[in-house]
């Protein structure tokens, strides 16, 4: 299951920043599209309130979640918001735990208790910890950590790779450990540092994790982490395992994109506006006889378009079927002339040829 974290984590993003109007529409997105929880910010964040209230109708049994640091004064904050879950934050590898909070050991055991521990004495029905930095913590003191966790109250432990280190084997490892020695919802929260995020997370839930956070385009801190619309695609239209609403998702990732001002690669995965694009002639060809063998899905499923367009790597068959498309007349045995032409003037504009300029060409040749 997806827990989408496009307005904490993805607002984390360096130079993003959302109104709360952008937040409303983002959320609307995030709704259509059916995941399963949405972390909607962190303690603290000044519209918190006024943004629960106006998404809390429309949220059906997608649950509301906000994020808060390991602190008792902090939990008590988010006690009194209007949201099904928590996720308490709090480090675990010795790096944080003695240069960054100035404690040891024991005295991280001592804060993670008293603060779960005060969360359900609160009323927070579903608590979520997550054990920050995991990948470069000793397992063994992680683990002890979810058994406190989990005798104080908590629902959920969350692992993060807070730098993205971990490899999809290195994860499935992890996953299995904490599964087999600990009887508690698992998620998984994968940085994108190395390019493993979305690896690392599809690699969590066929592990055995029960969540895995996500963003949209996976924005957030430094590279990001696993993405929405990828995660969302794969377990739909691949695993066919969820049935996520990806009919719309472009222009979920579209909005998105333009709010954080990070531009879509046009190759990028489920995103990009080139993925269905082809002009090479094998390619077009075998689109030309049935697409699904060199599509993994059907365009339309995410709100996408085939293109196929002719240019220098173009031949008889993809000229044949672009004339075809367009519903030019053209005569058999000058299609190679056509082919030529095609190819030079696409060199020469170093680019695909536009249906304008092909049938511009049919007039000539």
């Amino acid at each position: 299951m997806l827990i989408d974290t496009t307005l904490r984590e993805g607002a984390q993003l360096f130079g993003a920043y959302f109104t709360t109007e952008t937040k409303v529409h983002i959320l609307s997105g995030l709704l259509a599209l059916g995941v399963d929880e949405i972390e909607i910010g962190w303690v603290g964040q000044d519209d918190l309130e006024e943004l629960v209230d106006r998404i809390r109708p429309m949220t059906g049994n997608t649950a509301l979640s906000i994020w808060s640091p390991c602190r008792g004064e902090d939990i008590r904050k988010a006690a009194a918001l209007n949201v099904n879950r928590v996720n308490i934050g709090i480090p675990v590898s010795d790096l944080h735990i003695y240069k960054r909070l100035g404690t040891d050991r024991e005295g991280l055991l001592e804060r993670l208790a008293q603060t779960v521990l005060t969360a359900g004495i609160l009323g927070i029905e579903y608590i979520s910890v997550g054990l920050e930095d995991i990948s470069r913590a000793d397992e063994d003191f992680a683990l002890t950590a979810g058994h406190i966790a989990r005798e104080m109250g908590a629902s959920r432990i969350r692992l993060a790779d807070s730098l993205g280190i971990l490899t999809p084997l290195k994860m499935a490892k992890l996953v299995h450990s904490f599964n087999r020695q600990l009887d508690i919802d698992l998620a998984v929260h994968c940085h994108d540092d190395f390019g493993m995020a979305t690896g690392n997370a599809v690699t969590a839930l066929e592990s055995g994790a029960h969540y895995a956070d996500c963003s949209v385009l996976g924005i957030g801190e430094r590279s990001g982490i696993a993405a929405t619309e990828e995660l969302a695609a794969h377990l739909t239209l691949k695993e066919k395992s969820h049935a996520y609403e990806t009919g719309e998702i472009l222009e979920l990732c579209d909005f998105v994109s333009h709010a954080a001002g990070v531009p879509i690669p046009r190759t990028k995965a489920v995103a990009g506006k080139d993925i269905f694009a082809c002009e090479s002639g094998i390619h077009a060809h075998a689109l030309g006889k049935s697409p699904e063998i060199f599509e993994p899905y059907d365009p339309e499923t995410i709100g996408a378009d085939r293109t196929v367009a002719v240019g220098g790597k173009s031949g008889r068959s993809a000229i044949r079927l672009a004339l075809g498309e367009n519903e030019i007349v053209y005569p058999e045995k000058r299609i190679p002339e056509l082919v030529t032409a095609v190819k030079q003037l696409s060199w020469q504009l170093e680019r695909p040829l536009t249906t304008q300029e092909l049938t511009e060409l049919t007039k000539l040749h």
